[in-house]
Protein backbone atom coordinates (compact mmCIF):
# COMPACT_ATOMS: atom_id res chain seq x y z
CA UNK A 1 0.00 0.00 0.00
CA UNK A 2 0.90 2.87 -0.57
CA UNK A 3 2.44 5.80 2.10
CA UNK A 4 0.84 8.61 0.92
CA UNK A 5 -2.60 9.06 -0.15
CA UNK A 6 -2.04 11.01 -2.90
CA UNK A 7 0.22 8.61 -4.48
CA UNK A 8 -2.38 6.21 -3.99
CA UNK A 9 -4.75 8.07 -5.64
CA UNK A 10 -2.73 8.83 -8.75
CA UNK A 11 -2.33 5.10 -9.10
CA UNK A 12 -5.98 4.45 -9.23
CA UNK A 13 -6.27 7.44 -11.66
CA UNK A 14 -3.68 5.44 -13.59
CA UNK A 15 -5.43 1.81 -13.29
CA UNK A 16 -9.22 3.05 -14.16
CA UNK A 17 -7.66 5.34 -17.64
CA UNK A 18 -5.39 1.54 -18.78
CA UNK A 19 -8.16 -0.15 -18.33
CA UNK A 20 -10.33 1.79 -19.85
CA UNK A 21 -7.98 1.45 -22.62
CA UNK A 22 -7.46 -1.91 -22.72
CA UNK A 23 -10.77 -2.61 -22.34
CA UNK A 24 -11.65 -0.46 -26.06
CA UNK A 25 -8.43 -1.98 -28.20
CA UNK A 26 -10.15 -5.98 -27.14
CA UNK A 27 -13.83 -4.64 -27.51
CA UNK A 28 -11.81 -3.52 -31.52
CA UNK A 29 -10.45 -6.94 -31.83
CA UNK A 30 -13.64 -8.74 -31.15
CA UNK A 31 -15.50 -6.53 -33.44
CA UNK A 32 -13.53 -6.75 -36.92
CA UNK A 33 -13.40 -10.52 -35.78
CA UNK A 34 -17.42 -10.55 -35.90
CA UNK A 35 -17.31 -8.16 -38.78
CA UNK A 36 -14.84 -10.79 -40.94
CA UNK A 37 -16.83 -14.14 -39.89
CA UNK A 38 -20.20 -12.35 -40.52
CA UNK A 39 -18.42 -11.24 -44.17
CA UNK A 40 -16.96 -14.49 -45.00
CA UNK A 41 -20.37 -16.44 -44.15
CA UNK A 42 -22.32 -14.28 -47.00
CA UNK A 43 -22.80 -16.08 -49.96
CA UNK A 44 -23.25 -12.56 -52.06
CA UNK A 45 -20.25 -10.93 -50.37
CA UNK A 46 -17.30 -11.19 -52.92
CA UNK A 47 -13.88 -12.58 -51.36
CA UNK A 48 -12.17 -9.51 -51.60
CA UNK A 49 -14.32 -7.93 -49.31
CA UNK A 50 -13.87 -10.77 -46.72
CA UNK A 51 -10.03 -10.63 -47.30
CA UNK A 52 -9.82 -6.81 -46.84
CA UNK A 53 -11.68 -7.66 -43.04
CA UNK A 54 -8.88 -10.73 -42.53
CA UNK A 55 -6.03 -8.04 -43.23
CA UNK A 56 -8.17 -5.35 -41.32
CA UNK A 57 -8.61 -7.75 -38.23
CA UNK A 58 -5.13 -9.19 -37.75
CA UNK A 59 -3.85 -6.03 -37.83
CA UNK A 60 -6.35 -4.77 -34.93
CA UNK A 61 -4.95 -7.79 -32.77
CA UNK A 62 -1.08 -7.04 -34.18
CA UNK A 63 -1.53 -4.01 -32.09
CA UNK A 64 -2.98 -5.32 -29.48
CA UNK A 65 -0.73 -8.23 -28.99
CA UNK A 66 2.25 -5.16 -29.14
CA UNK A 67 0.49 -3.14 -26.66
CA UNK A 68 0.74 -6.33 -24.24
CA UNK A 69 -3.20 -6.01 -24.25
CA UNK A 70 -3.33 -9.13 -25.15
CA UNK A 71 -1.00 -11.86 -25.06
CA UNK A 72 1.46 -12.68 -28.03
CA UNK A 73 0.38 -16.38 -28.36
CA UNK A 74 -3.18 -16.18 -27.96
CA UNK A 75 -2.93 -13.21 -30.55
CA UNK A 76 -1.38 -15.85 -32.98
CA UNK A 77 -4.22 -18.85 -31.98
CA UNK A 78 -6.45 -16.15 -33.14
CA UNK A 79 -5.06 -15.20 -36.43
CA UNK A 80 -4.70 -18.85 -37.34
CA UNK A 81 -7.51 -20.05 -36.69
CA UNK A 82 -9.12 -17.18 -38.69
CA UNK A 83 -6.46 -17.63 -41.66
CA UNK A 84 -7.57 -21.22 -41.98
CA UNK A 85 -11.57 -20.41 -41.63
CA UNK A 86 -10.89 -17.75 -44.70
CA UNK A 87 -9.02 -20.94 -46.56
CA UNK A 88 -11.66 -23.45 -45.96
CA UNK A 89 -14.84 -21.04 -46.76
CA UNK A 90 -12.31 -20.09 -50.22
CA UNK A 91 -11.98 -23.64 -51.19
CA UNK A 92 -15.82 -24.32 -50.85
CA UNK A 93 -16.21 -21.62 -53.13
Amino acid sequence: MAKKKDSAEKRHRNSEERRLRNKSAKSAVRTSVKKFITLAQKKDSSATEAEAALKEMIKKIDSAAGKGIIHKNAAARKKSRMQRYYNSIKAAK
